[in-house]
């Protein structure tokens, strides 16, 4: 059986966090899924389309990820495509508490699957997409925050 893990996230845009996180798992995975959720209460920069665009450009040296998206639970996603671990990544104490609440209610739903938790490594644990789009709206920076291919997209989008 394949070792298949999933890393939901919104990715708007993928950051060079979520960038670091994948390079750091992709290899103890055979298949590591980036899987781009539509969020009803987030309104996104980005479609699902772009980016996942945006992912596949960031990712395309790892040959063992794909990306893909999905609206409703991440479990039955899971499910369907027989992935046993969802990874996710943490930047700071304050997302422990949600994650260890997620990862419990996806054990209860789901007892099967594990939630491994990935912190970010210290040169990028500061990095948010929200804070990456608020810089950006404000003419900031975007060098070493996210990858080149989203730093034009976003001066497009923006404009």
């Amino acid at each position: 059986m394949s070792k298949i893990a999933v890393y939901p996230g919104s990715f708007d845009p993928i950051t060079m966090g979520h960038v670091d996180i994948i390079n750091r798992i992709s290899p103890l995975y055979d298949e590591v899924i980036v899987l781009v959720a539509n969020s009803a209460q987030k309104q996104s920069l980005f479609t699902s389309e772009e980016r996942k665009d945006l992912i596949e450009k960031s990712l395309s040296h790892l040959k063992n990820v794909k990306v893909d998206f999905f609206q409703g639970l991440t479990t039955d996603y899971m499910k369907k495509h027989n992935a046993q671990v969802i990874v996710r990544g943490l930047r700071a104490v304050v997302d422990f508490e949600y994650e260890m609440t997620m990862a419990n209610m996806n054990k209860k739903i789901a007892p099967e699957l594990e939630t491994l938790l990935v912190f970010a490594s210290p040169e990028y644990y500061y990095i948010s997409s929200r804070g990456v789009k608020e810089l950006a709206l404000n003419g900031g920076p975007l060098n070493g925050l996210v990858p080149e291919v989203v730093i034009e997209a976003m001066a497009k989008k923006l404009k």
